[in-house]
């Protein structure tokens, strides 16, 4: 245990940015919490585990890491870093070390999210041309953000990151839960992660579970309040 506050690390995930933890940032600041949101690559399993890991190692005193979707496979694997003292799931992947997302993902029926993935490529290294998804406009405000006024879920869809499909079939180097305390939050009405999915990498990583009911995959959007409460949890149980 620190005799410090954690610094909280928000890793954010696909078809999203920084700005999706605008909410929680301002409950964290409120309660006095230092608070970093750094940008997520999208382009890489290990190459974004790599950088957030490099952001955390950068951060003086120990840093909770908290990781929404596809963020939560990053944590996994950058939470092995020496001053991550804590990991929050937020209706985010938790992958086993040498697991896939497409092997976790597997496990169940898939969301409705896989079958409205808009593909695009992009240069990739070498100038090779590689694939990235995106979330077709039309289905985005019922697959990812169902309790979002339809204003801002519009200008989500507009805004929204792309995602190298790569990162499907890569797998996590580690499992920082393993070793690391840890808490998840399900998103009970998810449409882009199946709830399942959720409590099953929760469960099997022993982690503390809140659910919430009626929320969708842009919980931290539609009730920032709560994502915020369960992130102070692990602050808490970690200073």
């Amino acid at each position: 245990m620190s005799t410090t506050t954690p610094t909280v690390l928000l890793v954010h995930g696909a078809f999203a940015d920084a700005g999706s933890w605008s909410g929680v940032i301002a409950e964290l600041q409120s309660h006095g919490i230092p608070v970093i949101a750094p940008p997520n690559p999208l382009r890489g399993l290990a190459s974004d585990a790599a950088y957030i890991a490099s952001v955390a190692a950068q951060t003086d005193g120990p840093v909770v890491l908290v990781g929404h979707s596809y963020g939560g496979a990053l944590i996994t694997v950058a939470g092995a870093t020496e001053n991550v003292v804590g990991l929050v799931y937020v209706a985010a992947y938790v992958p086993e070390e040498g697991e896939s997302l497409g092997a976790l993902q597997g496990r169940f029926p898939l969301a409705p999210l896989v079958s409205n993935l808009k593909e695009w490529t992009y240069p990739g290294p070498g100038g090779e041309p590689a694939v990235e998804v995106t979330i077709a406009e039309a289905a985005f405000p019922s697959v990812f953000a169902a309790d979002v006024p339809t204003d801002v879920t519009k200008v989500l869809a507009a805004a929204q990151r792309p995602l190298a499909a790569a990162v499907f079939d890569e797998t996590a180097a580690t499992a920082a839960w393993q070793t690391k305390p840890s808490w998840a939050l399900v998103a009970a009405a998810d449409e882009a992660i199946n709830p399942e999915v959720q409590r099953f990498g929760a469960k099997r990583a022993g982690a503390t579970v809140v659910e919430l009911e009626g929320a969708s995959h842009a919980v931290a959007v539609s009730r920032p309040k709560q994502v915020a409460d369960l992130i102070r949890d692990a602050v808490r149980a970690t200073s």
